[in-house]
C-alpha cells in the first residue's frame, strides 16, 4: 500500500500572491472612492429651498438662486407662516422670506447642520452686497449636546456594523428557517434598545419619542442583518461578504448622514437614500426632531430590505430541506437501479 502526500501545485503560491497583489491594492482604491469621492464634491444639488414673500419682491432673489446652476430647487410660498410650515415638515431645508423690513432666512439645523451653515453663509453674501442686514431663525433647532449632527452622523456607521455581525452570526452559527429569522429579529430589537438608551438617554443628542427611535434603530439593524443573512441563506457564506461590502463601501459614505442627500454627487445621493444607512438616518432625522414629517418613504425602504432579507432566510432553508430531502431519494433509486 503506497500512500502519497498532498504536496501544494507550484502555481497556487503565484496565484495567491498575484491575488494580494492585485487586489488589496484594488479595494483600497475602491475604498477611498466611496469615501473620499462625495466628500470631495459636496455640494447643494438640486436642494429644495422655499422662498416666500409677494411675487415682484422675490422675482430678484429667484433669478440670483438660479443662476447657481441647478443648486437649489426653488418652491414659492405666500408668506413667512407657510415657509415655516414647510420647513417643518420637511418639504425643504430652509427658506428666504422677503419683507418690507428686510431679508429673513428660515433654516433647521436638525434636518443638516451643514445645510443650516450653507445657506445662511449664501444669504449673507447676497446681503452684504446689498447692505442688509439678514434676520435668521432656526425654525427646528438641532439638540443642544449635538449641534452639528456629528453623533447622528456617527451612529450610522456602528448600526451598519452590528446589523452586519448579526447576520454573519446567525450563518455561521448555521440557525435555519425560523430560528434564524427569530435571531435576527430580537438581536435586533435589543440593539434598537440598547443605542436608544445611549443616544437619548444618555448622550440627549436625540428628542424624539424614546420607542419610536428604539423601532427606527431597530428596524435599521434588522434591514441590514437580514440581507446580510438572506443572501448567505441563498448563495452562501460568499453572501456575507458581498452584503457587508455593499453596505460599508456604498451604504455608509453615500448616507448623507454628514450633510443631506442633496449634497452629494449624483448618483450617490439617490443611492445612498435606497440602502439601509441612508435610509435609517433620514428616517431617524425625522422621528427624532420633525415629529415624524416626511418619514414614510425611508420607513418603507427599510420595511421592504428586512422583509426581502427575511423571506430570503427563509427561502434558502427550504430549497436547503428540499436539497438534502431529494439527496437520500435519488440514491435509493439509484441502488435499486444497481
Amino acid at each position: 500500500m503506497s500512500t502519497h502526500s498532498a504536496t501544494p501545485h507550484p502555481n497556487a503560491g503565484r496565484r495567491h500572491l498575484l491575488a494580494v497583489v492585485v487586489l488589496v491594492p484594488v479595494l483600497a482604491a475602491l475604498a477611498l472612492w466611496a469615501f473620499a469621492w462625495p466628500a470631495a464634491r459636496t455640494a447643494p444639488r438640486d436642494l429644495p429651498l422655499g422662498v416666500a414673500g409677494p411675487a415682484a419682491a422675490t422675482a430678484q432673489v429667484e433669478r440670483q438662486l438660479t443662476q447657481r446652476d441647478g443648486a437649489f430647487e426653488i418652491h414659492r410660498y405666500a408668506d413667512e407662516a407657510a415657509a415655516r410650515q414647510a420647513v417643518e415638515d420637511r418639504t425643504v431645508y430652509g427658506a428666504i422670506v422677503v419683507t418690507p423690513e428686510g431679508p429673513g432666512l428660515l433654516t433647521a439645523s436638525a434636518a443638516s447642520p451643514a445645510v443650516a451653515q450653507l445657506l445662511q453663509h449664501a444669504v449673507a453674501e447676497h446681503a452684504s452686497a446689498e447692505g442688509a442686514r439678514v434676520r435668521t431663525v432656526d425654525v427646528v433647532p438641532a439638540p443642544a449636546n449635538d449641534p452639528r449632527g456629528a453623533a447622528l452622523g456617527s451612529s450610522v456607521l456602528p448600526l451598519a456594523l452590528a446589523g452586519i455581525a448579526a447576520g454573519a452570526a446567525v450563518t455561521l452559527l448555521g440557525l435555519r428557517g425560523l430560528r434564524a429569522a427569530g435571531a435576527l429579529v430580537g438581536a435586533a430589537a435589543l440593539i434598537g434598545a440598547v443605542t436608544a438608551a445611549l443616544a437619548h438617554s444618555w448622550l440627549q443628542v436625540l428628542a424624539g419619542d424614546w420607542w419610536a427611535e428604539a423601532g427606527v434603530f431597530a428596524l435599521m439593524t434588522l434591514a441590514v442583518s437580514s440581507a446580510v443573512a438572506g443572501l448567505a441563506a441563498l448563495v452562501g457564506p460568499a453572501g456575507v461578504g458581498i452584503t457587508a461590502a455593499v453596505m460599508m463601501l456604498l451604504g455608509n459614505p453615500f448616507s448623507g448622514a454628514a450633510s443631506a442627500p442633496q449634497m452629494l454627487p449624483e448618483p450617490a445621493g439617490a443611492v445612498g437614500q435606497w440602502l439601509p444607512p441612508g435610509a435609517g438616518t433620514t428616517l431617524l432625522r425625522s422621528v427624532s426632531f420633525f415629529d415624524g414629517a416626511a418619514a414614510t418613504a425611508p420607513a418603507l425602504t427599510l420595511t421592504w430590505w428586512a422583509a426581502l432579507g427575511l423571506g430570503a432566510v427563509l427561502l434558502g432553508n427550504a430549497l436547503k430541506a428540499r436539497k438534502e430531502s431529494g439527496a437520500p431519494t435519488a440514491e435509493k433509486e439509484l441502488a435499486a437501479v444497481g
